[in-house]
């Protein structure tokens, strides 16, 4: 069962409640400490109901999170643990927990270009030491991909800022087909990473545009300027395309493909895209159908696949993997 932060801050605080035996608790009082807690943290009254910290009892009282707390009712009226010592910070650490955030803190490290992870990092090693010392020999058994020469990784902390904090930014950028650097005034939305490189996507003259961090040769913020924010879902904004490049009013098309049986399933455990279905097998392959726009990201996804897959629909996008495919193969007519 995952708990989230509000019902563990609910949780803790029902806890600090029950161990103080100085005092009697009625049910009352636990709402009113945990409103107390939850104003604290969020910074505004948080409604907590009769019934939410019934069931936070009841879940503290059952296995769902393994802590099985000895909590009871007496004078039918009171809240306390029946154990003196007993607290929910006092649950051991199973073997399978120890895996679990052992893992969870490798990949943390892989962000180590987030100021915020940067500021981790003492957290996790003191973690480390105290959870993990009887395994601090071995080595890591997971490995996620990264460049370490990627330019602009530098830029992240400060757009990450910019876009939390809605101002405003001027970044001096050069793309890879101007001749020298230009700048320009945006209203930074969303940060995305695809293929092991940074964009960022933002507004720029009432239209967005996606700039990538590793052509960027500086960032000034803008205090000066009002920020438009578009309050974006990047989930939904992405949702009709492979990669980056979105095209504003234009519509997802129907991209229909056939792999051959060596490399189907590949395509099959890892989709092109979330709308990916399998249309039909054949003698030779297997064919499938996304629900896409057109970019230059699918065109790099369909020609990575080489002579291991087939465009059948749209015409169009059929006709231009053609045409570079035999562009392709010019460069190597004359020279065998």
């Amino acid at each position: 069962m995952a708990a989230n932060k509000n019902a563990l801050i609910r949780y803790k605080t029902i806890d600090q409640c029950l161990r103080n035996n100085y005092r009697q608790w009625t049910l009352d009082d636990l709402i009113d400490a945990c409103s107390d807690a939850l104003y604290e943290y969020e910074g505004k009254d948080v409604y907590v109901s009769k019934r939410t910290v019934q069931l936070d009892i009841q879940t503290m009282r059952s296995d769902k999170l393994g802590y099985n707390a000895p909590i009871e009712v007496y004078e039918r009226k009171y809240y306390r643990y029946t154990e003196d010592d007993y607290s929910i910070m006092n649950i051991p650490v199973t073997d399978k927990d120890v895996k679990i955030m052992n893992e969870a803190i490798q990949i943390l490290r892989e962000f180590k270009d987030f100021s915020l992870f940067k500021e981790m990092d003492g957290v996790l090693q003191r973690l480390e030491d105290s959870v993990y010392s009887s395994q601090k020999d071995r080595r890591s058994i997971i490995h996620l991909d990264k460049n370490e020469q990627l330019k602009g990784l530098e830029y992240i902390d400060v757009l990450y800022e910019a876009i939390q904090h809605k101002k405003v930014i001027e970044v001096m950028y050069k793309s890879f087909k101007a001749h020298k650097a230009s700048k320009m005034v945006v209203h930074p939305q969303l940060l995305k990473e695809f293929n092991n490189r940074w964009f960022v996507l933002a507004v720029s003259k009432e239209k967005f545009t996606t700039l990538a961090l590793d052509r960027m040769i500086g960032i000034t913020t803008r205090e000066d300027l009002v920020y438009k924010d578009k309050e974006l879902q990047g989930d939904l904004y992405y949702k009709d395309v492979v990669g980056v490049t979105v095209s504003e009013n234009v519509r997802a098309q129907k991209v229909v493909f056939k792999v051959d049986l060596k490399n189907a399933p590949y395509v099959s455990t890892k989709p092109f895209h979330a709308s990916q279905k399998e249309i039909k097998k054949t003698e030779d392959g297997i064919i499938f159908e996304i629900q896409v726009q057109h970019n230059f990201e699918l065109e790099r996804l369909i020609l990575g696949f080489g002579d291991s897959i087939e465009v059948l629909k749209p015409a169009h996008l059929r006709k231009r993997i053609y045409h570079k495919l035999r562009t392709a193969l010019s460069q190597y007519d004359d020279k065998e």
